[in-house]
């Protein structure tokens, strides 16, 4: 029988990118998630390698590829342009050598978050994966002004200062990549008690 996890242990993996490292946004984005009421119970800065950031991309392995591929052409399509690229697989290679390439450009910070719909919470706190199109008060929409338009024009990834995880599935496939399993603490939180204790025990003393 398989165990029932409480909504409340549901985790997620955000990464601070090499952008968001180098504008000194790291305590304002940590701060955006934990007034929430998201639990961080693993946390650590490194620079990926090229094949770590290259393995992260690809947990969606070629469905990610031809997908993403789709999209990119898709979007030239829309502003009357060719896809210099043959095939939707093409073209997702080539935006997943742009995105290792800039994963792995220098430090990030990697975190993993705990808590009711933390996957949800912390995508709807990021905003949208074009910054200029974020919603205000998401951190993409308050914090960067780069865009499809000129991450294409100068040929490169968009620098949108944050990966979260798409959905629950996609975290457990991430999480691993970057921490292992004696790196994420088991803990309690003092806001823990009133997010989720039932009775509301132990605030009248």
């Amino acid at each position: 029988m398989t165990e029932t996890i409480h909504p409340k242990k549901e985790r997620t993996l955000v990464v601070i990118k090499p952008d968001g490292v180098q504008r000194s946004l790291v305590g304002e984005i940590i701060r955006r998630y934990e007034r929430t009421g998201l639990k961080l119970i693993a946390s650590k800065m490194l620079i990926p390698t090229p094949e770590m950031a290259t393995e992260h991309y690809m947990i969606g392995g070629e469905e990610w590829l031809e997908g993403v591929g789709k999209k990119a052409s898709e979007a030239y399509a829309k502003k009357g342009q060719q896809s210099p690229y043959a095939t939707f697989r093409e073209n997702g290679v080539a935006i997943l050598k742009s995105n290792a390439t800039y994963l792995s450009s220098g430090p990030v910070v990697a975190m993993v978050w705990e808590g009711n719909g933390a996957t949800g919470v912390v995508r709807k706190i990021t905003g949208s994966t074009e910054p200029m199109s974020s919603d205000v008060g998401t951190i993409r929409g308050d914090f960067t002004v780069d865009s499809y338009q000129i991450s294409d024009v100068d040929d490169r990834s968009i620098r949108n200062l944050i990966h979260a995880s798409g959905n629950t599935e996609e975290a457990e496939k991430e999480i691993p990549i970057w921490f292992r399993e004696n790196e994420l603490l088991n803990y309690r939180h003092l806001q823990e008690a009133i997010l989720y204790d039932v009775n509301l025990d132990g605030i009248l003393e």
